[in-house]
Parts: C-alpha cells; sequence; structure tokens
C-alpha cells in the first residue's frame, strides 16, 4: 500500500504498483465488468460511470418543452432510475393500507410507464437531517441481477425479470456501521462475482459480498463511509476500483481487496464527499465543497501527481462532472446555501474557461455531443458541449418540486424523479430527433 503525504504533491511507488496503475488508467473511458447495449443506463452515471450516454441521439426541443410520455406515481427518496432494454428500475419508499412502509424496488416500462413487477423490503431507516427517509442510491443492472443498497445500509440482490428475491444483508448491524446525515447513500459496483459496497463500519469499511450468494469475500480499509459511488477502470484483464470514503481517496484491486494507493481527501466536521471519482486518460477528477475543493491526479512512470488543486475552480457539493476533449464540465457550489453555477474549465490547471449563474447545483448528462442539466429546482437545459462559451440550445422548467435524482437517459428518453409538493413522481420525456 502506498499513501500520498498532504503535504508532497507526488511519490514514488513500487514497480509493481506503478505497472499496475499505468495499465489500469491507459483508458479515456471507465469500461464495466458487466457490458450494456447502446441506449442502456445500468447504474449510476450511465453505463461507464462517466455521465456519458453510448449511442444516443437527441435534440433541442421546442419552448414548449420536450413531450412528456408519462407520468409514473412513486413514493419517498433520491434514488435515479436505472435502465436496460425496456426495463426501467425504481427504488423508492411507500407505505401499505397497514401502515407499513417498505423499500420498494419495481420495474416499469419504458414505452408505457406501466409497472411489470415489485418487491418490497422493509424499511427501518427513520430519518436524519433531511426529513425524507427514502433510499438514495441508484440501483445497479448486472446482467440478469438487481443490486440495491437501502437507505439503511440493507443491500439487496434480486432478479431483473421477474423481481423476485435471491439474498439480502443488513450491512450496517453485519459490520458495525454509523448512519451518517443522510443515511446511506453510496451506489455499489460490481465488478465480475462481486458486489463492493462502501459500508463504513467499524468491521468493515470497504466490503466485497458474492453477487451469487451475498456471502462476504473480503473487507479493507479503516473509515467511514461517503455518500460518494466508486468508479472502475479495466485493462489487459486487471481492474481497479476507487473510492472516496469519509477522508480518503483509496483504489483497491476488486478481486482480493488489496489497496493499490490511497491519500487524504475531504475534512472533518459537517462535510460530505459525494461525487464520484471522474476517471480520463492517465488521470482521475475528485471533487468536493466545504471549503475541500477539487483535484487532479496524474499517474505518471515513477509517481502519482498531484496535477492542481483548489477551491475555486470546480468544488462539487455532490454533482460529478463530465469531461469532454480535456474540458470538464459540471456545477460549482453547494445546494445549501452560496452561490452556484455551471462551468467549464480546462481539465490540465483547472483554468475556468466560462461559467454561467445557476438557481442551484445540477447533475450533468453527456450525450450527442451536447451537455443535458437538470438542477435541483426543476430547470432543465440543453448546453453546446464548446469549451470558448456558453451556448444554450434549449431550457425548461420541467417540475416544481425538487429534482435532485440522478436522471437516466436511454433511446432518447430522459427520465426525472421529482419530488415534493405531496406528489413524487418519475416523468419520461422524450429528447429524440423527430423523424
Amino acid at each position: 500500500m502506498m499513501n500520498i503525504c498532504p503535504a508532497t504533491s507526488s511519490l514514488r511507488l513500487s514497480s509493481s504498483t506503478r505497472l499496475l496503475i499505468l495499465s489500469l488508467l491507459a483508458l479515456s473511458t471507465t469500461i464495466l465488468s458487466n457490458r450494456s447495449e447502446a441506449g442502456d443506463w445500468p447504474q449510476i452515471l450511465g453505463p461507464n460511470r462517466n455521465g456519458q450516454a453510448n449511442g444516443e441521439k437527441i435534440a433541442a426541443w421546442p419552448a414548449s418543452g420536450p413531450r412528456t410520455l408519462w407520468t409514473y406515481t412513486i413514493g419517498e427518496g433520491f434514488s435515479g432510475p436505472s435502465v436496460v432494454g425496456n426495463s426501467v428500475i425504481v427504488f423508492h419508499r411507500v407505505d401499505n393500507k397497514e401502515g407499513t412502509e417498505f423499500e420498494r424496488i419495481e420495474a416499469v416500462n419504458a414505452q408505457t410507464g406501466k409497472q411489470v413487477w415489485k418487491t418490497d423490503f422493509d424499511a427501518t431507516y427513520a430519518g436524519g437531517i433531511n426529513p425524507d427517509t427514502g433510499p438514495r442510491s441508484v440501483p445497479v443492472i448486472a446482467g440478469d441481477a438487481i443490486v440495491a443498497y437501502g437507505a439503511a445500509g440493507d443491500l439487496h440482490c434480486l432478479a431483473l425479470k421477474d423481481g423476485k428475491k435471491r439474498w439480502s444483508r443488513e450491512t450496517w448491524s453485519d459490520f458495525n456501521a454509523p448512519q451518517g446525515y443522510f443515511g446511506a447513500g453510496t451506489t455499489p459496483i460490481v465488478v465480475g462475482k462481486h458486489v463492493i459496497v462502501n459500508v463504513g463500519g467499524r468491521q468493515g469499511s470497504i466490503v466485497a459480498f458474492n453477487l451469487a450468494d451475498g456471502k462476504m469475500v473480503w473487507s479493507a480499509v479503516q473509515d467511514t463511509a461517503s455518500y460518494s459511488s466508486p468508479s472502475l477502470t479495466k485493462v489487459g484483464g486487471k481492474t481497479v476500483v476507487i473510492f472516496l470514503t469519509r477522508l480518503k481517496c483509496v483504489a483497491l484491486d476488486p478481486v482480493d481487496g488489496k489497496v493499490q494507493f490511497e491519500f487524504p481527501f475531504g475534512q472533518r466536521g459537517p462535510t460530505v464527499n459525494a461525487a464520484t471519482p471522474l476517471v480520463f486518460k492517465d488521470k482521475f477528477f475528485i471533487t468536493a465543497s466545504y471549503g475541500i475543493g477539487g483535484k487532479l491526479i496524474e499517474v505518471g512512470k515513477e509517481k502519482l501527481s498531484t496535477v492542481w488543486e483548489n477551491d475555486t475552480s470546480l468544488s462539487s457539493q455532490y454533482n460529478t462532472p463530465i469531461h469532454h476533449e480535456g474540458f470538464l464540465y459540471g456545477s460549482h457550489g453547494r445546494e445549501d446555501g452560496g452561490s452556484t453555477s455551471l462551468r467549464c474549465i480546462d481539465a490540465t490547471n483547472g483554468d475556468v474557461k466560462w461559467s454561467i449563474d445557476q438557481s442551484t447545483v445540477a447533475n450533468v448528462i453527456k450525450a450527442d455531443e451536447l451537455l443535458i442539466t437538470l438542477t435541483a429546482d426543476g430547470n432543465l437545459s440543453l448546453v453546446k458541449l464548446d469549451s470558448k462559451k456558453h451556448v444554450e440550445l434549449a431550457k425548461y422548467s420541467v417540475a416544481a418540486g425538487v429534482t435532485r435524482a440522478l436522471p437516466a437517459l436511454s433511446n432518447g428518453k430522459l427520465f426525472i424523479r421529482i419530488n415534493g409538493n405531496g406528489k413524487n413522481e418519475l416523468k419520461c420525456f422524450d429528447l429524440s430527433p423527430k423523424k
């Protein structure tokens, strides 16, 4: 295991670790072990966990807004949907007529908005700083399985075809994990036969489970959990998974949990790490608000180097930026206070190329050389991916409620979860070009 000291910008690595990391970060995009077809959005931030859609064609909408294909009523939570084929997987909290509450995973037909199946699990999360008690994590579709991580740290695996339960684990009690500010909010990652979760327990921080039966395979690291979800790189049969825990950035071998490198990231106190590490070429970018800032790490021949770090370029509270042709596009600032902006920065040095004030923070998706932005208060925009200036091609207010959950894009359809005003909904909008 190699550490980067916070006071230094680089560190010499052992030859074996150096060769492993160089090979793993050689690709410009993150490659997952479970392949998805063009048009699928099978997990958080899309097929490669980088906010980029595969093979999508979209177009600007008229001033009246994109066409609404259907609306589906759901319960509490900030879990974004996942999509494979015609199956939209939704994760939310509901109550039955007897007053019992459940975390529900269900499949909705992408074409019609009709329920296909539903599966309920007991809901035990009592709430924290935010009064919403529903799940926060995005379901992961891996082959014929769905993996979902509930707000109380309950990990579930079920069948994609019919929702049949396969196994469940109570990770908080199993590994003695604290609840945190908002309950469990990290999304697991599936690598081959393993489901890897940032549990944050005293008896297991990052934990791998067998996808087939839920048995623990390994545990690693000593730290509490964050709200960030891990990202993965694969090349030549070797893989590394990068996590942001409460106070660290750490990369592990997903087969045995061996730590490849780690260094401090984050601060104690009322702060969170929530954006996903963004991998591109031989670099990765990590970011947080609360005075922590953004940091670009380069993997060189002999060392890990901090290319740049500051709290002025792109400090994101929880929204993950996208990378396009050497530039980062994303949201700077915090939803719960202060000014926020949509920005384009030079990935090589952090220089801000342009910055546009926004009503609040925004999630972003790259598709068809365009940028879809959705603010947490319902403002949807289509922006040209232009590093020289901000060019807005279309905009529309899709909701009066909260649109904090991550949206999903599949086959020209944009799926947006809307919370608030006494009614929670999943809406499907048509962004496909006119034929």
